[in-house]
């Protein structure tokens, strides 16, 4: 198994694009929506250090825990669904010549207080875009299930936590995108990025990330539509 990419260089502008999603160690592309290895691997060399602890609270298929063992750092994934922490912990199950503590735990991001004040070096995550894709069918506090309103409303919950948990001028990146509804942009990003000033943080970076091989993007493309096609999302990255 090959452990790291080939000719990897740390990206040094606010727009990333990569073509090609990544398939070292045990990423995949086969858990719909997560993202890249790349750009979690680009955030963990920026913004933390070797033995720090790595919060991601939408964990997912395991993306930002598997570059967090491989570069040497502590993490702890957190995943409302129950299936995506089994995936998460499988994909883990790798050996590498780090030392890095990794725990995973069902749980909720609105609800981290098996987490101490201020014990977080860098959270890294990227929740749901609304109910785009639905992550479960009924789970309780699935924000995959939540239309815009309500999304946001948890999302000032998520910010809150986050904020509680992060150290003091440490940093807090999140990937959101827009959405569309009924022909019309609904900008997603925008609107969870204020959440998160409003309890406090500070924007540090915005950064535009280039959408790949979207599945829906090819039947969209071969509709009659009188709408650009959404190929962009916002990786934002705060300071508390």
């Amino acid at each position: 198994m090959k452990l790291q990419p080939n000719n990897f260089s740390l990206e040094t502008t606010t727009v990333w694009s990569f073509p090609e999603r990544g398939k070292w160690a045990t990423h995949s592309g086969k858990y719909r929506g997560n993202w890249s290895p790349y750009i979690p691997r680009n955030l963990i060399l920026r913004y933390s250090k070797q033995n720090d602890w790595i919060l991601d609270q939408f964990m997912g298929s395991g993306t930002t825990l598997v570059e967090a063992k491989l570069l040497n750092r502590n993490a702890v994934g957190i995943d409302i669904n129950p299936q995506s922490v089994f995936k998460s912990e499988t994909n883990l199950q790798f050996k590498c010549e780090t030392q890095s503590k990794i725990y995973t735990k069902v749980g909720s991001a609105s609800d981290l207080h098996f987490i101490k004040d201020n014990g977080i070096d860098f959270i890294c995550t990227h929740p749901p875009y609304a109910n785009i894709i639905k992550y479960s069918k009924d789970i309780e506090g699935d924000i995959s299930l939540l239309d815009v309103d309500d999304f946001l409303c948890k999302m000032e919950i998520v910010a809150k936590e986050a904020y509680r948990i992060l150290k003091k001028r440490k940093t807090c990146a999140i990937m959101m995108g827009d959405i569309r509804k009924n022909g019309k942009v609904i900008p997603l990003g925008f609107l969870v990025m204020n959440i998160f000033l409003q309890i406090g943080f500070v924007n540090k970076e915005i950064i535009i990330k280039e959408q790949h091989n979207c599945r829906s993007m090819q039947y969209w493309k071969k509709q009659n539509n009188d709408f650009l096609l959404l190929a962009h999302e916002y990786i934002f990255v705060f300071q508390k």
